[in-house]
């Protein structure tokens, strides 16, 4: 007899872009353009305090937000970095990972038949948690706007029932970002609207134009920050990551993340502190390769017939195919991977638009990208 499960649960889905890499990576020789992991090794610096912290027997459970001491370095980081004020006592959350970060804010805000905006193409990572909450997803058009969400789109989508937008900036898949001037006029949408705005700025520090602007410098009260030291800082497998909200939001999110994992690892948490303490500006040589690769592939891409839009940050191009390429993305990208052992990800994956798009990770090596780039190239030379 199978006893019946939570139906919520049974909706979810493992994430297209893990299956996809899954099923393609037991290819030989492949060369991975798939997931969203740095290709450089966490500074040697904060390697060794994090060696240091075993040594010294911390290994303890921490203070639920975490230790004090990492809690006040990542508040000074921030405040420094993008000046932001959030008081390390009660308004800053050592998370599991920047994808706690985002459970933890979902669950503090969202109540059953509540509707959340997303901007499409998104992060499948928001699913799973909205929908977990017994709230709605709705989701917005991008494709039409160059992947911005715009006011006039907030008008358009906003009902009685909205209650978050969750705003990923610069963006997984597409790369864009938010000027400081667009940034402050969302702003004062936002603040119009009276809705929660959970700002997922884990891509913040891989900016190629302008600095980082926080929505959350403007409003403040309505704002969840989530944020964290994996692509800044090549610390994936760390799994730190910091929520900074007002006080009146952050200690019912140490309710929920109390009875999920306790506390962030100790080790990693003095690991952290670290980086936040002395490795302010560790991210700039990671993201000057990231332009430069950026730079190398887009032309090519391009020249290819590719629909590109700049990405201002992170490292992704999400590209759409040539009218004259009659594949969804799906199969083009498994055509792809099987006969010229190249994975990029379909981009179905993140868009209820994206048969016709496909996102490509360019954190990897510039030899690989290269390899890529011509097998590419060799590819779509099969369409003329």
């Amino acid at each position: 007899m199978v006893l019946p499960l939570n139906r919520l649960v049974d909706d979810i889905e493992i994430s297209g872009i893990r299956q996809f890499s899954e099923k393609v990576g037991i290819i030989p020789n492949i060369i991975p353009l798939t997931l969203g992991a740095p290709d450089f090794p966490t500074p040697d610096h904060i390697k060794t305090a994090a060696k240091a912290a075993i040594d010294n027997n911390i290994t303890n459970y921490t203070p639920n937000a975490g230790f004090l001491s990492t809690r006040q370095a990542a508040a000074a980081y921030f405040k420094k970095k993008y000046s932001l004020d959030y008081d390390p006592l009660s308004e800053v959350v050592i998370t599991v990972g920047a994808t706690e970060a985002i459970s933890l804010a979902l669950s503090t805000v969202l109540n059953p038949g509540d509707e959340v905006l997303v901007p499409d193409p998104l992060y499948p990572g928001y699913t799973a948690p909205i929908h977990l909450a017994g709230a709605e997803m709705v989701v917005m058009d991008t494709t039409v706007t160059e992947f911005k969400v715009t006011p006039a789109m907030l008008d358009n989508y906003v009902t009685e029932k909205t209650k978050v937008l969750i705003l990923a900036y610069p963006c997984n898949p597409t790369g864009v970002t938010y000027t400081k001037e667009e940034a402050i006029v969302l702003a004062a949408k936002i603040k119009e609207l009276g809705i929660y705005l959970i700002a997922d700025e884990i891509y913040s520090e891989l900016t190629y134009g302008e600095e980082h602007y926080s929505l959350a410098r403007e409003i403040r009260e309505q704002t969840i920050v989530l944020n964290g030291l994996s692509k800044s800082h090549a610390m994936t497998g760390w799994r730190i990551g910091v929520l900074m909200a007002p006080e009146s939001i952050v200690r019912h999110v140490l309710k929920i993340h109390q009875v999920t994992t306790t506390c962030a690892t100790s080790i990693s948490q003095i690991a952290a502190e670290e980086a936040f303490s002395n490795g302010f500006n560790d991210s700039l040589e990671m993201r000057e390769a990231y332009r430069q690769r950026r730079d190398y592939v887009q032309p090519l891409l391009e020249e290819m017939g590719f629909d590109v839009i700049s990405p201002d940050g992170a490292f992704y191009f999400f590209i759409k195919l040539p009218e004259y390429v009659k594949e969804n993305s799906y199969d083009f990208a498994v055509a792809f991977a099987e006969q010229y052992q190249v994975a990029i990800i379909p981009g179905d994956s993140f868009s209820q638009k994206g048969d016709r798009y496909l996102r490509i990770s360019y954190a990897a090596s510039m030899d690989h990208l290269k390899i890529a780039m011509e097998r590419l190239k060799q590819m779509m030379a099969r369409y003329h």
